[in-house]
């Protein structure tokens, strides 16, 4: 047996999870038994919790993208990973002592602090897919990152800059901004305080962006789609707008509404793109797609090009303060839950 925390009602942390006694997964031939110290948190954790996020599985069930930990068990096909630490994807099951996952979703971590190796399984794939394999940015491009002080968002900054691009970020408070100056961004906004779009438009002075990198949703995504010019994207990878909001399906659809309708032959004539970007999704039917971001990530922090940022260590025991704290949009980074 072994202990996972269990989401067992949608609403708020405190009252949403238990944690609870349950048999061990049983592996799959293709697939890994992973002890775990550690698991991450990401937004759509939230999201599930709070009922936003479709994918989620059933109650009650458990979360979680990503665990550190070492390999328990494996079958013939992988026991070269026997007794190897390692950062791996999960769908979901996370949040519990034992997981198994694909072995395409693994990777060895050495020594590696959890927090950092946590930040490769989600985050740093998800950034990376969206800057460098899909994405083919060049010295000069200019690139809106929003929610820059987040796990992805910091990854996402470092690998614009390392791209040679000029990296426009928004935050939330005076405080993030000069975390993200620590880190590389040129330009910096406060967007509680300020209008982006009007703030960016005077900074380009009449030139227009390459992408924008938007987790956001809702009202940012017209204002995304005016400032970026021909052969430009918006990289769409979440609605974190539609949290908060008091009046369930009603301000679902509102969030709808201002994203607006997207017509093709628009996009044509402006020579403009969108791309929705799911992980989950991509590890489902691109695995080999998945497996290369993650093998691609862990060296790009061996070799010391970017720096992921841990925001938060929790204990088992304070996961509703873990989930809560990333909710309030205060942490910067990476936030992370031990056994």
């Amino acid at each position: 047996m072994m202990r996972a925390a269990f989401l067992v009602r949608e609403g708020n942390s405190d009252q949403a999870f238990e944690i609870r006694n349950t048999s061990i997964p049983e592996i799959n031939d293709d697939e890994v038994l992973i002890k775990v110290e550690s698991f991450g948190l990401n937004f759509a954790d939230v999201m599930s919790r709070r009922g936003l996020y479709g994918d989620a599985p059933k109650l009650p069930g458990i979360l979680g993208y990503e665990v550190v930990g070492t390999v328990a068990k494996t079958n013939s096909n992988s026991t070269q990973l026997l007794g190897k630490r390692v950062v791996a994807f999960t769908r979901f099951g996370g949040y519990a002592e034992f997981v198994k996952t694909p072995v395409f979703a693994v990777s060895e971590i050495g020594d590696m602090d959890a927090g950092v190796a946590a930040s490769l399984a989600v985050q740093f794939a998800t950034a990376y897919y969206m800057a460098v394999d899909h994405m083919n940015l060049f010295p000069g491009d200019k690139v809106l990152i929003h929610a820059a002080a987040g796990g992805v968002g910091t990854i996402l900054v470092q690998l614009c800059k390392w791209k040679g691009c000029e990296v426009y970020a928004t935050a939330s408070s005076n405080d993030k901004l000069d975390y993200l100056k620590s880190i590389g961004a040129d330009h910096v906004i406060n967007h509680q305080t300020e209008d982006y779009e009007k703030q960016i438009r005077l900074l380009l002075s009449g030139k227009k962006l390459k992408a924008t990198f938007n987790p956001i949703g809702g009202t940012t995504f017209k204002k995304d789609l005016r400032l970026v010019g021909a052969g430009g994207s918006v990289i769409s990878f979440g609605g974190s707008e539609r949290t908060g909001k008091k009046w369930g399906i009603l301000s679902t659809l509102n969030f709808v509404r201002q994203m607006g309708l997207m017509i093709p032959i628009k996009l044509v004539m402006t020579s403009k793109s969108v791309v929705g970007v799911n992980m989950l999704k991509i590890a489902d039917q691109d695995p080999e797609t998945m497996k290369r971001c993650l093998l691609a990530s862990t060296k790009l922090i061996d070799q010391n090009i970017v720096k992921p940022h841990v925001g938060g260590r929790f204990h088992i025991d304070e996961l509703a303060k873990a989930h809560d704290f990333l909710e309030s949009r205060n942490s910067m980074g990476k936030i992370i839950v031990n056994w």
